[in-house]
């Protein structure tokens, strides 16, 4: 019994023993490390790298409060070291890169006094480092839209260019830029800032070329001009608010006639268009109609009345940029049939009846007054030898079935030669009457 428990004891104090040794031991897997740099850089110019030790459970867990039981440890080869600080539980290198490309830079840390020890934390980070200039074009409008890469027509663009030199390696340097704007106009500066107005809507993009000179002194005390160039762009979408829609269109219609208008939009599309028929002329909420793509500044709108009465159409139309509505009464009236579309063709009508009747009239009393004249003054010296019919009977004979009912070719020559007017007689009657 007494042997367990000098043996359990012994373990204790070997334990004790080893307490110093026990942070790094004990909080490896607890922690990691931050790694933040200001990369990328140009060759030549000092790349700054820090590390910082923080719990990983988002400080929950106490850090240590000795700093100096731990210690950074860099790996940054092939950049040259120019600089190492450490203060408390972070570490900063400052590195140079002579050729361009992509090095890697790792960092671990351990326990001050055990190298050999397993890390409490690692990290790892890509140095990008290039022979051109680093550094961003920037495009800022006074107005601002929520639409990334949008700005206004007509509206003044600022165009700027920030060069990225945190260690200021280019501070002696002298730049020229060289602008396009993507519509045909080019300028060059001195000044990294400028101003231009778009007058027409699209996309465009905005090219510069920076060139940056400077003296630099030379191994052999000699006095060199070095030059860095860097090629940047940028897209721009230009739009133009929506200013109003202009309706053509009738404002007096009758039912069940077919009505077009048409939308002309004053601004750039694509367009979305929703409208909406009222008794009154009021804006539209939302929700109240479903909207349509327009891709084009017109859109033609077609509706047919049923019911007379007074009508408002309620027009919304919206880009990105903006919105607008408009409105556009309109009276409808019951159809009716219009006399005017009927007075031609009735008065051509009676025209052909009046005369048609004026022929018929004409045609009958010309043929009575023929017959008539047969009638009294037959001198023909045939007539004793045939006695007539009454006029009245002679009269039908001869219009409707004279020639049908003649006999002889002789008599049917007398006839024809009544029903040519009064002729003179051939000879002289003989014949005498005695009263």
């Amino acid at each position: 019994m007494a042997q367990a428990v000098w043996s359990r004891l012994g373990r204790i104090l070997w334990l004790a023993c080893l307490l110093p040794w026990a942070p790094a031991g004990v909080a490896a897997g607890l922690y990691e490390l931050n790694l933040t740099t200001d990369s990328p850089a140009t060759t030549g110019a000092v790349v700054t790298i820090s590390a910082s030790l923080v719990a990983k459970d988002n400080g929950s867990l106490a850090l240590p409060a000795d700093a100096h039981l731990y210690r950074f440890h860099w790996i940054h080869t092939p950049l040259v070291l120019t600089g190492k600080m450490e203060k408390g539980l972070s570490s900063t290198i400052r590195v140079v890169g002579h050729v361009p490309g992509e090095f890697p830079v790792s960092v671990w840390v351990t326990a001050a006094d055990c190298w050999m020890c397993q890390p409490v934390a690692r990290g790892f980070v890509v140095l990008p480092i290039t022979e051109f200039l680093v550094g961003d074009l920037v495009v800022t409008q006074n107005t601002s839209l929520p639409w990334p890469s949008s700005y206004l027509t007509k509206t003044v663009l600022k165009v700027s260019f920030l060069l990225h030199d945190p260690s200021n390696f280019l501070k002696t340097a002298l730049f020229l830029y060289s602008w396009d704007f993507g519509d045909g106009t080019q300028m060059v500066t001195e000044d990294s800032v400028v101003y231009y107005n778009y007058s027409i809507i699209g996309t465009f993009t905005v090219k510069l070329k920076v060139v940056a000179e400077w003296e630099e002194v030379e191994p052999d005390a000699t006095r060199a001009v070095k030059q860095k160039t860097g090629d940047f762009s940028a897209s721009l979408k230009l739009q133009e608010t929506l200013r109003g829609i202009q309706v053509l269109g009738p404002t007096l219609i009758q039912t069940f006639q077919k009505m077009t208008m048409t939308l002309n939009f004053l601004g750039s599309p694509p367009l979305t268009v929703c409208w909406r028929l009222k008794p009154e002329c009021l804006p539209l909420e939302e929700g109240e109609c479903h909207p349509v793509s327009v891709a084009s500044t017109a859109y033609n709108l077609t509706h047919t009345f049923r019911d007379p009465g007074d009508y408002c159409f309620s027009i919304r139309a919206e880009n990105i940029i903006s919105k607008t509505h408009q409105y556009h009464k309109i009276q409808v009236w019951p159809s009716r049939i219009q006399p005017a579309v009927f007075a031609f063709p009735c008065a051509t009508l009676i025209t052909v009846m009046l005369a048609f009747i004026m022929y018929m009239t004409l045609r009958n009393a010309t043929q009575q007054k023929d017959m008539v004249e047969v009638a009294d003054f037959d001198f023909s010296p045939m007539s004793d030898k045939n006695p007539e019919p009454p006029s009245g009977v002679r009269c039908c004979c001869q219009m409707c079935c004279g020639p049908f009912l003649l006999e002889t070719p002789s008599e049917y020559l007398e006839i024809v030669r009544e029903n040519h007017g009064l002729l003179p007689p051939l000879y002289k009657s003989v014949k005498t009457y005695t009263v």
